[in-house]
């Protein structure tokens, strides 16, 4: 059974920063492209920022863009999503997801249909 279990979540004040974790169970991140998605409130979710496990790609939301870093350890088998100076518009829940096939254009943003999502963690930014 594959689980992907967010933590790290939490209220912060605008310009802080907070670190997303995402541990994976059942699969092998060494095959998956990873990403990390959010949703606002009475807003679609988007995705953020993902990284291909086969061509090298990542992308990043220009909303995000020179704020967060995605990253994985793939002997941990944990995805993390760095996030700095953060806005009180970056406040929504936020999801890790795998997906078998990248590059990470698709997996965020052209074809947003990720083969495993995680529960999603709330973060929310004060001013």
């Amino acid at each position: 059974q594959v689980q992907l279990v967010e933590s790290g979540g939490g209220l912060v004040q605008s310009g802080g920063s907070l670190r997303l974790s995402c541990a994976v169970s059942g699969l092998s991140l060494d095959y998956y492209a990873i990403g990390w998605f959010r949703q606002a409130p009475g807003k679609e979710r988007e995705g953020i920022s993902c990284r291909s496990n086969s061509d090298g790609s990542t992308y990043y939301a220009e909303s995000v863009k020179g704020r967060f870093t995605i990253s994985r350890d793939n002997n941990k088998n944990t995805v993390y999503l760095q996030m700095d100076s953060l806005k009180p518009e970056d406040t929504a829940v936020y999801y890790c997801a795998v997906d078998r096939v990248g590059p990470a254009f698709r997996v965020c943003v052209t074809d947003p249909t990720p083969d495993y999502w995680g529960q999603g963690t709330q973060v929310t930014v004060s001013s």
